[in-house]
């Protein structure tokens, strides 16, 4: 395969990551073994993400016309970008624990919604609940008040159960 198919074909893989992801998260791979970026990618695969190390300048093809056109300044040096395809939040979380974790590469900044995120910015982005986290919350939210209602009423229903024993008994005796 020649060199130009091979760049075209990595552009247009990038090109369709793009197109799908939530989010894009651009971090310094320096020092990671092929075994930890294999574990990362893995990880973030779970979360229904993706982890491609890459060239600065395909990336920047990739990104022309997109959303997340605004990484330009940040695709510079050894970069490899993780993509969020359903969370907003997982990339960043994980991204941020393996760093933690391998104490090797770092995270440079991220595109979510057209807008470039600082690395600041992407560490609280990190800190966020998950979605799922975000539902439950909420779900508890409204069942707590439910919860309350049904429980006054049992509790006003039995008692009302325990005077009609008691009343039954003294006449019974």
């Amino acid at each position: 395969m020649s060199t130009k198919a091979f760049k075209e074909e990595k552009i247009e893989a990038m090109k369709e990551k793009f197109a799908k992801a939530k989010v894009a998260v651009v971090t310094d791979y320096k020092g990671l073994t092929v075994e930890e970026i294999t574990k990362l990618r893995r990880e973030l695969q779970k979360q229904d993400g993706d982890y491609m190390v890459t060239k600065n300048t395909l990336a920047k093809i990739a990104t022309k016309g997109t959303q997340y056109e605004v990484l330009d300044e940040a695709l510079k040096g050894s970069i490899a970008i993780a993509f969020g395809f359903k969370d907003e939040v997982a990339p960043a979380k994980i991204l941020t624990k393996f760093i933690k974790e391998v104490k090797k590469g770092e995270i440079l900044s991220a595109a979510l919604d057209g807008k470039l995120l600082s690395k600041k910015e992407t560490e609280v982005l990190s800190n966020l609940p998950s979605k799922e986290e975000l539902y439950a919350k909420m779900l508890g939210s409204i069942n707590s008040p439910a919860t309350g209602i049904v429980g006054a009423v049992n509790a006003v229903m039995s008692g009302l159960v325990r005077a009609m024993d008691q009343v039954a008994k003294k006449k019974s005796a």
